[in-house]
Formats: C-alpha cells, structure tokens, sequence
C-alpha cells in the first residue's frame, strides 16, 4: 500500500503478512511510516494505493468501527478507557449483553470478562473501576476488550514504553497466550531486546518504503540497526571522558514527606549522574522539588553555591537550573504552537524589543538550534505536535540548551524514541558535559545509565540507598541497591 499527505509520501508500495499464531515486529525510526501503516490497517486511513487481505480476500475499512468488527484491533501506548466506568463496564461498552425486558445483564457481562481475563492468565477484578489502574492494567482491559470482539489480529504499538520491569514480563506472557489462541500480533518497539525474544518475522520500514521483511534467526540487533538508520550507528552510548569542574548542583537533606526523605547528593560540571531506580522509587519527584515546580518539605538546593527559593521554577531557572520532563506532550512543550515559538518560550526577554517579540530574533534562535540538534522538520512555523516523538524531545532540549544553563535535568531523555535519534541524544548529552555543563539525567533504560553515567545514584522506596562511581556500576550492583538490598545508604 502506499499513502501521501500533500506532498510527503508516508508510505511508498509497502507490503506485510501476518500470520495466526506469529508475532511479527514492525521496526523503523521515528517518520519511517509505522504509525502510518497501522492507522491504515486500523481503518483510520484509507490507502492511496495498494490493499488490505483479510484470509486472502480483499477489505476496505471505511472507518475504525468497520477494522473492529473484521477482527483487527489495535493496543495503543496510553489506552483510553471511561475512567468513572469499571473494567467490565469498559471492555463491553456500547455492545452489552441483554436479559428479559432489554435490561443490561451485568451478571453476564462480569463473567465473561472474568473468562476473558483468566484466558489471558491475569488477576484482574472485573468490578473495579478504571480510574487509578495503572498503564499496564489498562492495556490488558484493551487487549480483554479485543478478544471480547473475537479480534483476530492486534496492532501493539509501542506497548511496553511506559511500564516497569515486572509489567512487561507479563506483558510477555499475554502475548505468548495470544500466539498460542492462534492471533496474530503485529508488535511495535524501539526495544531490541524485545523485538527479539518475542517475534519470529520482523518488517523493518525507512523513509516510508520497506527495506526487509524477513526471519529474525540470523539477524544480529547491529544488522536490525543497519537496516532501519541506512549506516552503522556507531557507539550507541558515546560517552566521552570530560574533565570535571566544581561542584554546580547540591542537593542536602532534602525531604518530602511520604514521597522521599533526606535526600543528598552533589554534581559537578562536566559531569553525567545517573539517577536509577524501579518504578515509583521517587526519581521524578525528587527532580520535580530541586527545580521548583513541588514542595519539600525539608533541605535546600544549590546551584554553584547559591540556594534557591523553595516552590519556585523561575529562581531555578534564573540560577541556571534546567528542567526537560518525563511528558514531553503535556508539560515540555506547547503542542499547537509552532517549533520556532516552543524553542523561543524559556528565554523570551532576551528575544523582545521592549514589549513586542522580535519574530527575526525567535526565527534566528530556532534556525541555530535545529542546526546544531540536526531537527528534521518541513516550516519552523508548523506547530510542534505535526514532528515525530524524537523531534519533539529535541525541540524539548533546544529550548532550554538555549538558554545556556548551569545545570540540566533531563527525565527520561530518551523514551519512547528510535534508535537513531537515541544514539543522537546521547551524542549531544556527551557534549554538553565535555562543554563544563553539569547533567542529572533519570532514567529506567539500565543500559542507558550504564553506558552514559559517570556515577549511578540509586533511590529505592524513597532513600537514596548507592552512590556507585562508573566503574564499579554493573547490571547487579544498580538492581541490588534498587531493590533495596544494597549494604550501605548513600551518604
């Protein structure tokens, strides 16, 4: 099939089979069709070109609704389930088994979600309600709800990119269920490792045409990379040794109660700390009190010795304290304003002329950084939400490296985007730290930390519980400390 937006080809002649019973991977970086190509198999496109078999007769899916009712659904990254309806409510909606008199049978409807959830091998209580589940939870309600519609292939995109270690183990384990039934899984993930221990076939897409479609035995994750950037990719962690400055950032005792409790630790410039930890461990939100955006309770934050103001943001970034989030959507970044414009947003007094913006000054800034950060975009004046998920965390970084800061945070700096751009944001990292620029960078990629950390800091529950210097930092050192089994506390 091929399909065109205007003038940008998205996809170009591409072909794949699915078969009952196979997990198939669909690999690309981001802008190499993926999101494309499902939302055509999901009947959300119609295609230029080209068409859809379903058991070797053609289909034409005029909307979602015609996609579901053929048997294919697709498993998003954020599921959107009725928060104030429960789980059985929400699997069955719209679609509710009748009783006498035309009533609801909500007898049935509990069973059969009940059944739906133990074919899975998942404990799920079909009453509760949807509001508080956590990703994982509500990804198995999709996944319920498309078996509840007899769906014979589900579209997996992305699936894994929010869940913790243990979520994606059983994950796993529903995917294999699902091979097992006989569906067929069409599986989307930036995570080699993934691609390889569930998959047999892998389609792998770039520029909106097919490179290969072929058997993931024999395949190495370097000829997997080679295929979907077009070259070798070199080191994907190119760490460069920096020299190390004085102390930029100190954090001393730092406490929030019920969140986390004397936490201290210190980054010089030059440096890259890591900050590890599983799932709920208190990285993020000890980010979010040294710059100001939550309380705390106790302790104080300094940048290059001067504390900052408590609750305050804008005394973090006067001191040159830089925040890149975890939801680069919802809190980096304003989605229906232009590129140009996002990257403008931290340092608007020094781009007016007394109360008006210089558009030549934002122009000329937007122009330096998309240069320097190799941004692929059409206009600088097309919102920000049009760019791939790699692109919009490099329009993130260029608008705080823009206003050249003492220290930068960044969370998760690298979920939810393509290897190459991956290998790209790690190249950068390594520059900025050699450029005497202090990085506390949180993350739950352990080879990530690993490969880009000159310390590794790790929370659990809340403590810091490991200082580990880079060369003592290995897979079993890191978990141990995460799952609070380390000897000692940081100090």
């Amino acid at each position: 099939m091929s399909k065109s937006f205007g003038a940008v080809r998205a996809l170009s002649e591409v072909s794949i089979e699915l078969f009952a019973g196979e997990a198939h991977a669909l690999a690309g970086e981001n802008g190499a069709g993926k999101s494309t190509l499902v939302k055509t198999l999901a009947g959300v496109h119609r295609p230029d070109e080209g068409e859809v078999l379903l058991d070797g007769r053609p289909v034409v899916f005029d909307g979602p609704a015609a996609a579901r009712a053929a048997g294919v659904a697709v498993i998003y990254q954020e599921p959107t389930l009725f928060p104030d309806l429960s789980v059985t409510e929400n699997i069955f909606l719209g679609r509710q088994p009748r009783a006498r008199l035309g009533r609801i049978d909500r007898r049935a409807m509990r069973e059969e979600a009940a059944r739906l959830f133990s074919r899975l091998g998942v404990a799920l209580d079909p009453d509760r309600p949807a509001r508080g589940l956590s990703i994982a939870d509500q990804q198995l309600v999709e996944i319920a709800k498309a078996l509840s519609r007899e769906a014979r292939v589900l579209i997996m995109d992305e699936p894994t990119a929010a869940l913790s270690g243990a979520e994606v183990a059983r994950l796993f384990s529903v995917v294999k269920a699902l091979r097992e039934q006989g569906r067929a899984v069409l599986f989307i993930s930036h995570r080699l490792d993934e691609i390889f221990e569930l998959c047999r076939q892998v389609t792998t897409l770039r520029d909106g045409a097919l490179v290969a479609s072929e058997p993931l035995a024999g395949l190495t994750p370097g000829d997997l990379v080679r295929r979907m950037v077009g070259r070798d990719l070199g080191a994907l962690y190119p760490k460069q040794p920096a020299p190390l400055g004085e102390v930029a950032l100190t954090v001393h005792r730092l406490t929030r109660e019920g969140v986390f409790t004397d936490v201290s630790f210190q980054v010089r410039r030059g440096e890259i700390v890591a900050l590890a930890g599983l799932v709920g461990a208190g990285r993020t939100e000890v980010a979010r009190a040294v710059f100001g955006i939550d309380r705390r309770d106790a302790g104080r934050v300094e940048v290059a010795g001067h504390a900052l103001r408590p609750g305050s943001p804008s005394s973090a970034m006067a001191a040159g304290l830089a925040l890149v989030p975890e939801d680069r959507r919802q809190q980096g970044l304003v989605m229906e304003m232009s590129i140009e414009r996002n990257i403008g947003l931290t340092g608007l007094s020094a781009l007016t002329r007394g109360a008006v913006i210089s558009r030549a000054a934002e122009r000329g800034r937007a122009v330096d950084w998309a240069d320097r950060l190799r941004l692929k975009f059409a206009r600088l004046g097309d919102p920000v939400g049009v760019l791939s998920g790699g692109n919009q965390q490099k329009v993130v970084l260029a608008k705080w490296l823009a206003i050249e800061p003492e220290v930068l945070i960044v969370d998760e700096p690298t979920r939810g985007i393509d290897i190459g751009t991956k290998a790209e944001v790690h190249r950068l990292l390594s520059e900025l730290a050699g450029r005497g620029i202090a990085i506390l960078m949180i993350s739950s990629d352990l080879p990530e930390v690993l490969g880009m950390a000159d310390r590794v800091l790790v929370m659990h529950e809340g403590r810091l519980t490991a200082d580990i210097p880079r060369e003592q930092a290995t897979e079993e050192s890191v978990m141990s400390a995460a799952t609070g089994r380390a000897p000692e506390a940081a100090a």
